[in-house]
């Protein structure tokens, strides 16, 4: 480590303006940061604690609006921030305040936490935000760490499992071990934790091939939250688009999720990340300046084009970052290769996408960012998942990107739960779903792998709570249970909660597994939430956003084998039949060589009619589906009363039914086949 009595010097000859961010040149350091508005730019180093400021040293250069320089001599392991000085003019959307510590935006690792006090403002709180604020904030600010990112990755390489494969997996970092007890204490709620062979077994034996992670970079514990004696569990409020959240790190190394990644991949299972590039953790203009807003507040937010002092906020968190400019497109198109080339990670699901492709007309589903993401060599290869919407301005958008991405489709939640729910008049809605969602889907050359079925996400019930609540139960939130929405489709079935009752409890049972078997039997691509297969309940809280305790974690000792069991089943099935199809079907007569064919039968055996489908109360309906290879494929849905289905001719064969103990089976049937009440049956032959 370089010697810090005296202030280390640049060398101008080796600086690089081509790197943003802290990057280890093997002899010393290069630092660079964009702010196209400055007027200087001071390099804070800090002693190992990042408690005590060392020097601050002019970046010495500037190109294009990134200030950058060589230190010789410093190596991994050195702490830093930056000290951007500019017009404090925030009627004109400047919000430079040299007093205040800043996190580069390209910091790989972190050292230290946010620790809340009004010093982290760049107003004086108190006044309004044209105030300027002159107390020091480095004390309660985390730095960044040089890092070196070598890592000895033992010929791993990209999975690329194909979408007709792919089963997801949504879990968090943390909550998936905190309380598992076949993980060691010590490693709990970490990625060290995550990686252990309890979790990879378990995932593997339900089919698991990729696990999409609630975000791991790094974010703010909100001082709202913190101030009520909770926490920012799920991770949305980003503080840092390198970094991971230091928490995670049972080392506290970056090293540690490289293994995690390692590992996952030699049992064969992608990590996908859940990022947020759609808004920070700095809020609206009465917020903090953490990083971005003090770096250069009118180039990284999206503000009022009628009075910039305004953030202009889409995302209902008080910023929008700006990714229509250059520079900050780069820094996420930077941070998006970084994690798959440098961390090999599989693929991303983008929070709040609409936002991104928000331009000056709205939004664009052929935006810069997503034309920037197609024309990637790196990215376009990858999985890429957009959250379809945002509280903007026309920014539902389900259906509406373009290849390669695929998208979360809420359609096929709230129509599954309401069919399930016996809701009459829901055949069309579930035909629809169980065919890959044409009607959003089948167009611009879009495969039928582009919805991503769930029944249940982190954001809103678990399954079991689907079938366990009427009502939203968010009182521990500590907003008088007015946060969350009420648009649950739920029903309780009998009782508020838990029930000893065993004919509540039997149907409950049926239910979920009524709707298990619907995502894993549908086209698209299945996702379940940690804990759907184990029947978790947050115990009716639809929001449990800041619950970072007990409400949230997984309790595996209380999970359901029989749940459990059942979703082995299906994804066993699904995965022997290959049973999705990246073509979507059409009707037999129609469809051309290689194509899938399906059409839809009535209990009595033959064609749906068009007064079938208008008959709002028949809840039971089959698709007979032919593969290009061949195989045929009856999937019977019944959300009625127990029946019988007339099968068509000839022999075929039982190899799941939902309303049986085991799921799974292997019987020849032929004639007709029993349907039990809340079931779901699918044959071969």
């Amino acid at each position: 480590m370089l010697d810090m009595s005296s202030p280390p010097v640049f060398d101008l000859s080796q600086g690089r303006s081509d790197t943003l961010g802290a990057e280890f040149m093997g002899e010393g350091t290069n630092f660079a940061l964009f702010s196209e508005n400055a007027t200087a730019v001071e390099l804070c180093l800090f002693d190992e604690s990042g408690k005590k400021e060392l020097h601050r040293l002019r970046l010495p250069e500037m190109e294009g609006g990134i200030w950058f320089g060589y230190l010789p001599g410093v190596m991994p392991g050195q702490v830093y921030g930056y000290r951007v000085y500019g017009p404090y003019a925030p009627a004109e959307g400047h919000r430079f305040n040299h007093n205040k510590l800043l996190l580069d935006p390209y910091a790989r690792e972190l050292r230290g936490e946010i620790i809340w006090d009004d010093a982290l403002h760049g107003y004086t709180i108190g006044e309004d935000d044209l105030s300027f604020d002159e107390r020091d904030s480095a004390p309660f600010m985390p730095k960044g760490v040089v890092v070196d990112s070598q890592f000895d990755w033992d010929s791993d390489r990209a999975l690329r499992t194909s979408w007709p494969q792919t089963v997801i997996y949504e879990g968090h970092a943390k909550g998936m071990t905190r309380l598992h007890p076949e993980v060691p204490e010590d490693i709990r709620g970490t990625f060290r934790g995550l990686a252990s062979d309890a979790v990879i077994d378990h995932l593997k034996k339900i089919g698991v091939t990729t696990l999409e992670l609630l975000p791991i970079h790094a974010f703010a514990n909100d001082r709202y939250l913190v101030e009520k004696d909770l926490s920012n569990y799920w991770g949305y409020s980003t503080l840092s688009f390198f970094a991971p959240h230091a928490p995670y790190l049972h080392s506290g190394q970056i090293r540690e999720v490289k293994e995690t990644i390692r590992r996952f991949h030699k049992a064969g299972i992608e990590v996908i990340l859940d990022v947020v590039f759609n808004h920070t953790c700095e809020g609206s203009e009465l917020g903090q300046t953490l990083s971005f807003r003090g770096i250069d507040n009118a180039s990284y937010y999206l503000l009022s084009p009628e009075d910039p002092r305004h953030s202009f906020d889409t995302t209902g968190t008080g910023n929008t970052l700006n990714v229509a400019h250059p520079m900050v497109l780069r820094m996420v198109m930077d941070s998006l290769r970084y994690w798959v080339q440098v961390m090999h990670v599989d693929g991303f699901r983008f929070d709040l996408a609409s936002t991104l492709g928000r331009e000056s007309e709205g939004f664009e589903r052929d935006g810069s960012f997503f034309n920037a993401i197609r024309q990637d060599p790196i990215l376009s290869g990858i999985k890429l998942i957009a959250e379809p919407w945002d509280v903007g301005d026309g920014g539902y958008q389900v259906g509406g990107y373009r290849w390669p991405f695929r998208e979360w489709n809420d359609k096929f939640r709230d129509d599954t739960r309401a069919f399930w729910r016996r809701d009459p008049g829901m055949l069309g809605a579930i035909s629809e779903r169980l065919s890959g969602s044409p009607v959003q889907f089948n167009h611009s050359h879009r495969p039928a792998t582009s919805s991503i079925n769930f029944v249940a996400a982190h954001d809103g019930f678990t399954l079991w709570d689907t079938v366990s609540y009427n009502e939203k139960h968010n009182e521990a939130n500590g907003e008088d249970n007015r946060d969350g929405h009420d648009h649950n489709i739920s029903d309780n079935l009998g009782a508020e909660g838990p029930s000893e009752d065993e004919g509540i409890d039997t149907a409950r049972l049926r239910r979920v597994r009524g709707m298990l078997a619907t995502v894993f039997l549908s086209q698209g691509v299945p996702m379940i939430l940690a804990g759907d297969e184990m029947g978790h309940s947050q115990d009716g809280n639809n929001n449990a956003y800041c619950q970072d305790n007990e409400i949230s974690w997984l309790d595996w000792t209380k999970g359901r084998a029989d749940l459990t069991q059942a979703v082995e089943a299906l994804a066993a099935f699904r995965s022997e039949m290959s049973l999705a199809c990246s073509r979507f079907a059409d009707k037999p007569d129609q469809a051309e060589d290689g194509q899938p064919t399906s059409h839809w039968l009535h209990a009595r055996g033959d064609a749906m009619t068009d007064a079938d489908w208008a008959d709002e109360d028949l809840r039971t309906v089959g698709m007979l589906m032919r593969q290009p290879s061949g195989d045929e494929v009856l999937i019977l849905l019944n959300a009625g009363d127990d029946m019988d289905f007339v099968l068509p001719e000839g022999e075929w064969r039982l190899r799941i039914d939902t309303a049986r103990p085991d799921v799974a089976c292997d019987e020849a049937v032929s004639g007709q086949v029993p349907l039990g009440w809340q079931g779901v049956v699918a044959l071969t032959r």
